[in-house]
């Protein structure tokens, strides 16, 4: 479908492919409104050759890649390697984020730490970023704000993965250019009962999986220890708090690794480029709405494990970690939001950078 310029065109595409039968009907009129809503985003930014015929490219590449979904489902294993041969599914995740991203407002954060936590892996230590989480997204927001300076984490970060991004045919596609350990989330568990004991068996091989990478060392894994996306509160967003259970496994996962391992609170701001639903909706195919925004990632200083939980009990031990890294989120995810809407503010902190410009 590459050679579709025109909204005009790409409609016509969706209506005869209803009519062939090759999409379901009720799939055209949610995509007539992902089309009309992403265009409105990208055309009214002001950002050079974001015109009707990028629009058009973009959203041919995504249909292309979702139909073949709907006929040849690819299936994930436990750990998935981003592909990018033959066709580079990374990069068309890229090239769609990039779209959106209001790159003059956007940010990255303590730049110094990514320097040591690149540092790290070079030692083949470990790294777990326990993050929050807002859009479907977040992926491609990562890599564009660390390709300028830290290549390697923007292509090499393995995503701890739930139901909705490895079944969703929306989803699936740029799930295919990341790195994946896939898991069923505790929220979607007993969605489907008959499936509980298969979705069980899949979190083990997982397990086994990340256990596995974290003994040869050099892991770079980020998870989102809510166990979904950010929703607001009231008009204000803010990261949701972690399940403690979840920041305690990647606490005994990296401690009993054969190499050294190291928890980092991250905070993402994404939340305008790809609003999540307010509330949580387990069925899939949501409906898609976009906006061209500042976006930015920041990291806190690594987690003192042994300090935080001197003397405390297993119980304890793992409400102090969530407790401290949800707090060390939300402190750097306040002071992100402000610099990419306050430029004066932004100019005026060092640990705020745009290395791509």
């Amino acid at each position: 479908m590459g050679v579709l310029t025109t909204d005009q065109q790409f409609k016509a595409v969706l209506k005869g492919m209803v009519q062939a039968g090759q999409m379901p009907a009720n799939l055209e009129p949610a995509w007539v409104y992902f089309y009309d809503n992403y265009k409105t985003a990208v055309t009214t930014s002001g950002a050079p050759g974001s015109d009707e015929k990028l629009v058009t490219q973009v959203q041919a590449s995504i249909l292309d890649n979702v139909i073949v979904q709907m006929t040849k489902p690819y299936e994930f294993p436990s750990h998935h390697k981003r592909i990018t041969e033959p066709y580079d599914y990374y990069e068309f995740g890229q090239r769609y984020v990039g779209s959106l991203i209001d790159f003059d407002n956007s940010v990255l954060c303590h730049r110094d730490r990514w320097d040591h936590i690149q540092s790290l892996l070079d030692q083949k230590h470990n790294v777990v970023l326990l993050a929050n989480h807002q859009t479907e997204a977040d992926p491609g927001v990562f890599a564009h704000m660390l390709k300028a300076t830290h290549p390697k984490l923007a292509t090499d970060v393995i995503y701890v993965a739930g139901d909705r991004v490895v079944t969703d045919p929306l989803c699936k596609p740029f799930s295919m250019g990341r790195n994946l350990f896939c898991v069923h989330s505790k929220k979607h568990l007993d969605d489907v009962p008959e499936l509980k004991a298969a979705k069980m068996e899949t979190n083990r091989k997982t397990l086994i999986a990340m256990q596995r990478a974290l003994n040869a060392g050099g892991v770079l894994m980020w998870i989102a220890p809510s166990g979904g996306r950010d929703r607001p509160k009231g008009d204000k967003w803010l990261p949701d708090p972690m399940d403690a259970a979840a920041v305690e496994l990647m606490w005994n996962l990296t401690h009993r690794a054969k190499q050294p391992g190291h928890l980092f609170p991250m905070a993402m701001y994404s939340w305008p480029l790809m609003p999540p639903p307010k509330t949580v909706d387990k069925s899939i195919g949501e409906q898609r709405n976009t906006g061209f925004t500042g976006v930015g990632i920041s990291v806190a200083e690594e987690l003192d494990v042994v300090k935080l939980t001197e003397g405390l009990d297993k119980e304890h031990h793992k409400d102090a970690l969530a407790k401290a890294a949800h707090t060390a989120v939300v402190a750097q995810f306040e002071a992100m939001e402000k610099a990419i809407h306050d430029p004066a503010f932004r100019a005026a902190q060092p640990e705020f950078s745009q290395p791509w410009r």
